[in-house]
This record gives structure tokens, C-alpha cells and sequence, in this order.
């Protein structure tokens, strides 16, 4: 029988989530409360759509010929990891037929289904959203410790890495914490560039239609100036 899946959106030739043009599908489902989250629809897993792994690849395939080198199929959210075992089979399928897979993910769950997915992923963005343990535990859900030690076996594994961070201010906008992260960078070798994103709140309209707070609906986007100055200090490991 064939593999089945929660989705919750498909986009056909993403430019954002990996390298080069990608089919990107993002999975329904998380675990995590992020206060800072854009999807916060994606978290109700009876929310998704059902779709099967082999469906998803066929209507990849149709777009193969815009990938070029780079390009291929990434797996988003929600979070990919709570419905390791259906993305297992998705990236089985994408290397059966030539596309290089790459999965985007927040890193909070490591037991044998995510190992075996991570045995079908040529790349992973991994979300470092702070570098202090006690912003985790409030703004987040899960603790920094569970995600460096994700960031540990992908470096065993020898899977490249992009590390990426959304720049909230008053949070994780100064020196002090962009210095910490190209440190986590620096420690591991298979982590290839840091990407830092700037918090933005045209989220605002989802929490509004699903009539529930946005935590950080009261905070500014940082000034692009200041994302240079900050990207700056990532010196070779900048995106």
C-alpha cells in the first residue's frame, strides 16, 4: 500500500527553501509553539490533506527539467519529522527517480524513524531559532540541548547543512547572539552557510482568522541595515 501523507501546501518552484529551484511540500503537524511561528495552520495535524509519496513525486517530476543541478524536492512545515516515516518514503522515491532531497526542519525529534529519513536527505536547514537555552524554553517548546544534539548526528552523518535564523528584535538581534551562532557553525563541519531571516508579521492575518494571539504581534522588523550589519559577522559562513 502506498505511503500516505498530511499536507498542507504544495509550491511548485520554490527559490527560498534550498538550493536552487525546488518543488517544496509542506507537511501539516507540529509539536512546537513557536511565538514567532507564520504557519500556526499548519500545527493541527487534522488540518492537512491526504497525499500519497508516489502522487507527490510524479507531480515533482513534471517540474524536473526547471531543478537544473540544484534543485529538487524539500520537505517543510509544520514539522517534517512528526511524519518521519511517510517522508522517509517520499525521499526514498525522489533519489529513485534522479531528485536530490532536502528537508527543512526545526530538529526537535531524533529516534530511529527521523534516522531513517535522514538516511534519504542530501541537505537540511535546520532552524537554530536562539542560542540560549531559556529563550527555548519560552518562546519555542522544545530545549536548544535537543536541537545542537540533532545538529550532532547530522555532522556524523556527514549530511550538509544550512543553519538559518529568524532575526526577531529585542531577541536574538545583537552581536553577542549571532557570534554564538557562527560558533555552533564553526564546531560543525558539515555546516556550509548561515542563513539569518528577518522577523516579519505578515503572519498576522492567520492568527486573526483562526482568532488566537500572535506572541510577538507586538514587535518591529528589524531595519535592513541592521541585518547587514549582523550578517556581517558571520564572516564566511553568511548566505
Amino acid at each position: 500500500m502506498e505511503a500516505k501523507g498530511l499536507v498542507h501546501s504544495i509550491q511548485s518552484l520554490g527559490t527560498l527553501d534550498g538550493p536552487g529551484v525546488r518543488f517544496v511540500v509542506f507537511l501539516q503537524g507540529c509539536p512546537l509553539r513557536c511565538h514567532c511561528c507564520h504557519n500556526p495552520d499548519t500545527w493541527d495535524l487534522a488540518g492537512g490533506t491526504e497525499y500519497g509519496a508516489q502522487q507527490l513525486v510524479q507531480t515533482a517530476l513534471r517540474y524536473k527539467s526547471y531543478f537544473g543541478e540544484k534543485g529538487g524536492v524539500t520537505l517543510s512545515g509544520g514539522e517534517p519529522l512528526l511524519q518521519s516515516a511517510f517522508a522517509e518514503n517520499l525521499f526514498a522515491l525522489c533519489h529513485q527517480n534522479g531528485l536530490n532531497t532536502c528537508l527543512d526542519t526545526s530538529g526537535c525529534i531524533l529516534d530511529d524513524g527521523v534516522k531513517k529519513l535522514l538516511s534519504q536527505t542530501d541537505r537540511v536547514l535546520l532552524d537554530i531559532k536562539y542560542t540560549k537555552a531559556e529563550l527555548y524554553e519560552k518562546h519555542v517548546g522544545c530545549s536548544l540541548d535537543s536541537v545542537l544534539a540533532f545538529l550532532g548526528y547530522l555532522d556524523g552523518q556527514k549530511i550538509p547543512v544550512t543553519l538559518r535564523q529568524v532575526i526577531i528584535p529585542t531577541l536574538n538581534d545583537d552581536a553577542d547572539n549571532i557570534l554564538r551562532l557562527r560558533t555552533i557553525a564553526s564546531q560543525h563541519a558539515f555546516v556550509d552557510g548561515v542563513e539569518l531571516l528577518p522577523f516579519r508579521k505578515i503572519c498576522q492575518t492567520k492568527y486573526d482568522m483562526l482568532h488566537m494571539p500572535f506572541p510577538f504581534g507586538h514587535l518591529p522588523t528589524p531595519a535592513a541595515d541592521k541585518m547587514d550589519a549582523l550578517k556581517r559577522l558571520l564572516g564566511e559562513y553568511a548566505k
